[in-house]
């Protein structure tokens, strides 16, 4: 067979049915054969970053690698962010774009570049596919590597003149069958110190959710009595947020993190990728005197940024299923270790209930109101798509997650991936209503994908949290002023940052006094209406005036059948929670 037709046959053997891309001539013989192929779908998106976005919603959804084909060096390249999000978020993507005839690579001709070379720094591992016996065997190669653990994306950059050969290929071999990781061999130590701990403390990592292992790990917990928080910036469900066990989010500060966890004589960290803090911060995120247990599939994972009394590696959901065996009924404690803590963790979501309910009213809204709202207005089973940065975070304390696979971010911090992974989402699971809760500037990060999201007329509800401003930049510009007044105030040096400051060019260009707003970092004017964009795209608008307007604008649109965008003017900050 063709070398072209090798690779379909590969695709289909994977389980792979729709191809994310956005094409360009490089890419044409590979285009050709699956839009002529009934059993595939090309799913297209007019800018190679919301096609990675959407793959990387797809992959997530449906627990498979998603396959995207990009286009050469620039379309690459404008991928690369989603590429980087999918890294950090361990998303598995196998990642192709067409290099330039080989006959005339030497002449430098225009849109070649060194793919491989571009690819390197955001992806697992490359391909440069020379010769068309090898294209079906890489292929196959890019899958496996793609779930293997650490998960993530895999590229191949494959000439267009080799897909278009008509080189005799060998059907690809059949697909292996590997098995997943088995338990961590320390688990019975593992066990034995969580039994003898006197204040346990889990730390939900992504690997859990990822895994399938909220089930176990819930048993653990409960079997011990410990108080579980969420790893900073989760980007799925790793532990119900309704459980009485459940303490909240890990903030992204060692600080943080180590006055939560102050306290703790016993640590379990289940599949967390390090901390991720945000920023800089010294000292250790641990406390002194708190053992850490660390599970991971990564053997890279355990102790890698501090040190640990026992690291496991092995599969999170076996290794977590042999430790809630083993504890069941074996502390005495753990259930009135449960019942005290569920009253003092359901106190705290009371008590930001009624923050929220306190601020409802007409637009602009309270931010923590207008999450709230949003909540209020979900259907049963919904999934949530989250990248609102500021209103995010006021989005966690307030959303209510049970069902794995309810909750999608990304830890990458790469914006604009929003849009395009809740259509993916969908697309992925369409069983299951998507509303995707954004920031207004990640919005115009991905703008583009409302395109597919009209043209395939994907069900998604588009939530706008729109407060004209980059909100989270100011508030850490004041974060960093009051740290640097305390230095100063304790004999410290005195330091001066950066200022991201606009204003100067507004005033050159002859735009008027204060555009940018006082720090350069506000969005208007002119105002942005966000309505009219999605009127530009075809997907049905609504201004919210209210919070109650916008619980029913919600309701409504997650009950349709077509993509719907809401814009909700909210005020430029909220009380903290």
């Amino acid at each position: 067979m063709r070398p072209v037709d090798a690779m379909l046959e590969v695709l289909r053997d994977e389980g792979v049915t729709r191809v994310f891309g956005n094409p360009g001539t490089t890419e044409l013989p590979f285009v050709e054969a699956v839009t002529a192929a009934p059993d595939l779908q090309y799913v297209l998106g007019v800018q190679e970053a919301s096609v990675v976005a959407m793959a990387d919603g797809y992959a997530r959804a449906t627990g498979r690698p998603a396959f995207v084909s990009l286009h050469i060096a620039a379309g690459l390249a404008n991928g690369m962010v989603g590429l980087l999000n999918a890294g950090r978020s361990r998303t598995p993507l196998v990642v192709t774009a067409g290099q330039q005839d080989r006959r005339h690579l030497a002449q430098d001709p225009m849109l070649s570049g060194d793919l491989v070379g571009i690819a390197r720094a955001a992806v697992k591992h490359t391909f440069d596919v020379q010769h068309a016996h090898d294209l079906p065997g890489m292929l196959r190669r890019a899958f496996a590597l793609a779930v293997q653990p650490p998960a993530g994306p895999v590229f191949l950059s494959i000439p267009m003149d080799l897909l278009e050969e008509e080189t005799p290929v060998a059907p690809p071999a059949p697909r292996s069958g590997i098995g997943g990781l088995g338990a961590a061999a320390a688990w019975p130590e593992a066990a034995e110190r969580l039994a003898a701990a006197k204040r346990p403390l889990i730390v939900a990592g992504d690997g859990v959710g990822r895994d399938g292992a909220v089930a176990e790990l819930v048993a653990v917990a409960e079997a011990i009595g410990a108080t579980v928080f969420h790893q900073p910036m989760y980007d799925g469900v790793d532990f119900p947020t309704v459980h009485p066990l459940y303490a909240g989010m890990l903030d992204a500060r060692y600080s943080a993190i180590r006055t939560a966890l102050e306290g703790h004589d016993v640590v379990l960290i289940a599949g967390t990728r390090a901390f991720m803090a945000h920023h800089y911060e010294p000292g250790s995120p641990i406390p002194a005197g708190t053992a850490v247990i660390q599970l991971d599939d990564d053997p890279g994972e355990p102790g890698r940024t501090f040190p640990v009394a026992l690291g496991l590696v092995g599969g999170i959901r076996a290794t977590l299923a042999a430790l809630a065996s083993q504890l069941a009924g074996k502390v005495p404690e753990a259930p009135s270790r449960t019942e005290e803590l569920g009253r003092a963790h359901e106190a705290a979501r009371v008590r930001v209930r009624k923050r929220a309910l306190a601020g409802y009213g007409d637009a602009p809204m309270d931010p923590l109101a207008a999450v709230h709202a949003v909540v209020s207005g979900l259907p049963a089973d919904s999934v949530v798509v989250e990248e609102a940065i500021t209103s995010g975070l006021l989005l966690r304390s307030v959303l209510p997650l049970e069902r794995p696979r309810s909750y999608v971010h990304t830890v990458g911090g790469g914006l604009g991936s929003g849009i395009g992974a809740a259509i993916g989402s969908r697309v992925g699971d369409p069983s299951r209503p998507v509303v995707a809760v954004l920031g207004d500037g990640c919005t115009l990060f991905g703008l583009q994908g409302l395109w597919s999201a009209a043209h395939y007329r994907v069900p998604v509800t588009f939530v706008v949290m729109n407060n004209g401003e980059y909100r989270t930049l100011k508030e850490t510009a004041a974060r960093r002023r009051r740290s640097r007044a305390a230095r100063r105030g304790a004999g410290g040096p005195a330091f001066t940052a950066p200022r991201l400051d606009l204003t100067p060019a507004t005033h050159f260009l002859g735009l008027g006094d204060g555009a940018g707003g006082p720090d350069g970092l506000d969005l208007t004017p002119p105002e942005l209406d966000f309505t009219r964009v999605a009127e530009f795209f075809g997907i049905t608008a609504v201004r919210a005036r209210s919070t109650d307007h916008l619980a029913e604008a919600v309701a409504r649109a997650t009950a349709g059948g077509e993509p719907v965008l809401i814009d909700v003017p909210v005020t430029s900050h909220a009380d903290g929670v």
